[in-house]
C-alpha cells in the first residue's frame, strides 16, 4: 500500500478535485498513493447540519464545532485501522502553527498515513485540537479563509516525494540541490511598452550573454530581497573559476603620491558606501578622502603594501595586505566597476601575495551583504566578531552592526 493522506474539511470535492488531478492524480490511479476527502458536515447532530457557532467570551466570526470534527477523525481512525495500517498522524492546519518548510515535507513523508484537519470560519475548538492533534502547522505568516488550500500545499509537498509519484526518485532529490535563488526577470513582447523597454542583452541573441546576464539578476535579486536565502546560496555554491583578466585591466603597486590619493579615493567611496543606512549623514560626509590618505600612509609605515587596480589606466579597485601577519584589507571597487568580477580577481590577488600563510584572514562588516556573499563563496569563512556598533551607545549609528573577522579555508 502507498502512503494515504486523509482531508477533513467542509469542501470535499473542492480539494479532491485538485488531489485527482495532474501528477498527484494519476500516481493515485496507478496505486502509488491514497488521498480521501470527508466531509465534516457529514457528522453533524442538528437537523440543519450546522457545523459552527458563536465563539464563548464574544468576539467576531463563527467557530467550529468540536463534536463532528471529532466524529469524523474517529471515522477516519477507523478506516485507517481496517486497512491494517498504523493510527493516522493527524495535523491540524491552523494559523497559529508551526511554519511549514520542506524539512516538515521530509518528516512527514515518513508516516504510513497523514490526516489533514482544516480550520475555518474564526478558528477551531481548541478542545477538539487538544485531544486529536499530533500537530499544528501553519503555511505561513498570513491568514486564509480557511484550511483546504494550506492542506492541500501540504498533501502536494508531502505526497510527491513518495516513491512512483514522479518519474524518478532524483526528480525531488535533485531538487535539493536547486540554485537556491530567485528567479531573473521576464519579458515579452512588445520591446517597448509605455516607454519601458526589454533589456537589450535578451534581443541580441546572444545566449552565454543572456545566461549571464539572468544569473546576475538572480543572485541580485535574492541578496536583495531575501538575504538569508542568499547567505545559503553561498555557502553551497563556492566559486571555482575567477574571471579571466581582460586587456586593459591590471594591478599597480602603490608606490606614488598620485597612486596613494587615488587609494584614499576609492577608501573614502567603498567606506560610504558600506555605511549608509547605518550611520548619520554626518558621519557619511566625513568619510572624505582628506581623512584616509594618512591613515594609508601610516599603514604603508607599518609594513601594509597597498595595490590599486586599473582598467585602461584608470584606477578603480584597490586592496592591502600586510606580509608578516597574513591580513587582507581595504578591498573596495568603484561603484562603475562592480559587477565585472572586479572584486574576485583583486581578493584572489591578495590572498596569492601572501604564500607564507596558508589561512589569511580579513575583516568585513556583516551588513556588507554583497561582499560577505563573495568571501564565502571564495572559501573565506567567519571566524569571529569584532568591533560593534550600537545606536544606544553611538549616535552617529543608526542600524546595528559588527566588523566580521573572516579565515581563508579553500
Amino acid at each position: 500500500m502507498g502512503m494515504r493522506v486523509d482531508i477533513v474539511t467542509l469542501f470535499p470535492e473542492m480539494c479532491q478535485q485538485v488531489l485527482d488531478s495532474s501528477i498527484i492524480g494519476r500516481a493515485a490511479k496507478k496505486g502509488y498513493i491514497e488521498t480521501h476527502c470527508h466531509q465534516i458536515r457529514d457528522y453533524t447532530l442538528n437537523k440543519q447540519k450546522q457545523t459552527d457557532d458563536y465563539p464563548y467570551g464574544g468576539g467576531c466570526g463563527m467557530v467550529l464545532y468540536a463534536q463532528p470534527i471529532a466524529d469524523c477523525l474517529r471515522a477516519v481512525q477507523k478506516e485507517v485501522q481496517e486497512q491494517g495500517r498504523p493510527a493516522p498522524h493527524i495535523v491540524f492546519l491552523t494559523a497559529g502553527g508551526q511554519r511549514y518548510t520542506e524539512e516538515h515535507a521530509r518528516r512527514l513523508a515518513q508516516y504510513d498515513n497523514l490526516t489533514l484537519v482544516c480550520g475555518h470560519y474564526e478558528g477551531i475548538d481548541e478542545r477538539v485540537i487538544d485531544a486529536f492533534a499530533d500537530e499544528e502547522i501553519s503555511i505561513g505568516d498570513y491568514i486564509l479563509t480557511g484550511g483546504e488550500l494550506a492542506s492541500l500545499v501540504v498533501a502536494d509537498s508531502v505526497l510527491r516525494l513518495k516513491p512512483g509519484v514522479l518519474a524518478e526518485q532524483k526528480g525531488y532529490e535533485e531538487e535539493s540541490y536547486w540554485d537556491g535563488l530567485l528567479e531573473y526577470p521576464q519579458y515579452t513582447r512588445p520591446e517597448v511598452w509605455e516607454g519601458r523597454a526589454v533589456p537589450p542583452v535578451l534581443l541580441e541573441g546572444n545566449h552565454q550573454k543572456i545566461d549571464a546576464w539572468r544569473g546576475q539578476q538572480s543572485r541580485e535579486r535574492t541578496r536583495l530581497r531575501r538575504p538569508e536565502l542568499y547567505e545559503q546560496w553561498c555557502e553551497t555554491h563556492p566559486l571555482t573559476e575567477i574571471p579571466k583578466w581582460k586587456r586593459g585591466e591590471n594591478v599597480r603597486l602603490v608606490k606614488t603620491a598620485e597612486q596613494m590619493e587615488a587609494a584614499a579615493k576609492l577608501f573614502a567611496e567603498g567606506r560610504r558606501s558600506i555605511g549608509a543606512g547605518g550611520w548619520v549623514q554626518e558621519a557619511l560626509d566625513a568619510l572624505t578622502p582628506e581623512m584616509f590618505l594618512p591613515q594609508l600612509q601610516q599603514e604603508k609605515q607599518e609594513g601594509w603594501v597597498c595595490y590599486l587596480h586599473y582598467t585602461k589606466d584608470v584606477p578603480d579597485a584597490t586592496v592591502s595586505v600586510h606580509h608578516k601577519t597574513g591580513q587582507v584589507e581595504h578591498l573596495f571597487v568603484t561603484e562603475s566597476a562592480r559587477g565585472r568580477g572586479i572584486g574576485q580577481k583583486m581578493l584572489d590577488f591578495a590572498r596569492k601575495k601572501l604564500p607564507e600563510h596558508e589561512h589569511p584572514v580579513l575583516t568585513v562588516l556583516n551588513t556588507n551583504i554583497r561582499a560577505l556573499a563573495l568571501y564565502r563563496r571564495m572559501g573565506w569563512q567567519v571566524v569571529g566578531a569584532k568591533e560593534k556598533f550600537d545606536p544606544a551607545k553611538d549616535p552617529l549609528v543608526v542600524r546595528p552592526s559588527q566588523v566580521l573577522e573572516m579565515r581563508y579555508q579553500g
